[in-house]
């Protein structure tokens, strides 16, 4: 019989009232075996498993296409072939191009970019239902999983960011210095998404509707966001409320960052800059508290 079993039993048996479980296991120096963390001790639990997420995420890479015959090559054809038919149906019959110089350019930059973030909230949605039985199985901070996801989807727009720019070079678009400010503007997308995706992954987990919700979302979220059209020119005639509401939009403003820096060739404006990086911030931080805040519930039931 253990040392807190023993004791409980002395004091059932001499007559006196039983201490609470929890009370004799904390004065035994025993903790619960799975129980949420402080911060700061999830951040170490975090950076101390940084290999198994790059790894994981590596991993899913590689495994997601394996089977198929063009096998990595989809990373950069998924995202052309939506392009395309965007470009045929609003650049052509909706005759957007008219309108918009380098319109291939701008519709294949908002495309990624968008397809960016969509990717990586819907994975992340998805992180923890999807891998139950690696959460019963092995002890690890659960925040690794939509951080996985997270650098899965980075990897990927690697690829595509590669296309992007032999794309635009291709178009007629100089190579400037202002390009050096592409990483910048990808880590603040970045760090939105690793925000926004471990938000959704705690709803993800416990409401499983959000799944078959989010297509419908992501679509709405897409329309929205100038990926086809000019919001300043679009919105124009609208309401300063709803006007100001779509030019404040997060994917919005990741958009035309990166279309100043590719096609442009001018420094973003402060609006540009405000927004990109009042978003990632306020995603990060919010999202991760509220991710942290039921750590020791997933995997639960």
């Amino acid at each position: 019989m253990s040392q807190p079993e023993s004791a409980l039993a002395d004091a059932q048996a001499g007559g006196r009232a039983p201490e609470s479980l929890a009370a004799l296991a904390q004065r035994h120096g025993l903790r619960r075996a799975i129980a949420r963390p402080s911060m700061p001790a999830y951040l170490r639990q975090l950076w101390d498993r940084r290999h198994f997420i790059l790894t994981y995420a590596t991993s899913r890479n590689v495994s997601k296409y394996s089977e198929s015959m063009l096998g990595q090559l989809w990373q950069v054809l998924t995202p052309l072939l939506n392009a395309l038919v965007y470009w045929l149906m609003f650049g052509i019959i909706l005759a957007q191009s008219k309108s918009i110089a380098h319109y291939p350019a701008f519709l294949i930059t908002g495309v990624m970019v968008f397809t960016f973030t969509q990717r990586t909230v819907t994975g992340g949605a998805k992180s923890i239902s999807s891998n139950l039985s690696l959460i019963r199985a092995l002890h690890f901070p659960r925040a690794s999983l939509p951080l996985a996801y997270a650098m899965q989807e980075l990897q990927q727009l690697g690829w595509s960011m590669g296309v992007l720019i032999l794309l635009v070079l291709v178009m007629g678009m100089p190579i400037t210095t202002l390009w050096l400010l592409i990483p910048v503007a990808l880590l603040m997308q970045l760090v939105f998404n690793i925000g926004l995706s471990m938000f959704m992954a705690r709803v993800g987990a416990f409401a499983r509707d959000i799944n078959q919700l989010l297509p419908f979302i992501t679509r709405t979220w897409l329309y929205a966001s100038g990926v086809f059209y000019e919001i300043s020119d679009k919105t124009k005639d609208l309401p300063d409320i709803l006007r100001w509401a779509l030019e404040f939009n997060p994917a919005a403003a990741y958009i035309e960052f990166m279309r100043d820096l590719l096609i442009y060739q001018r420094f973003p404006e402060r609006w540009a800059w405000t927004t990109c990086a009042f978003w990632a911030v306020f995603a990060l931080i919010v999202g991760f508290w509220y991710f942290w805040r039921a750590e020791e519930r997933y995997g639960r039931g």
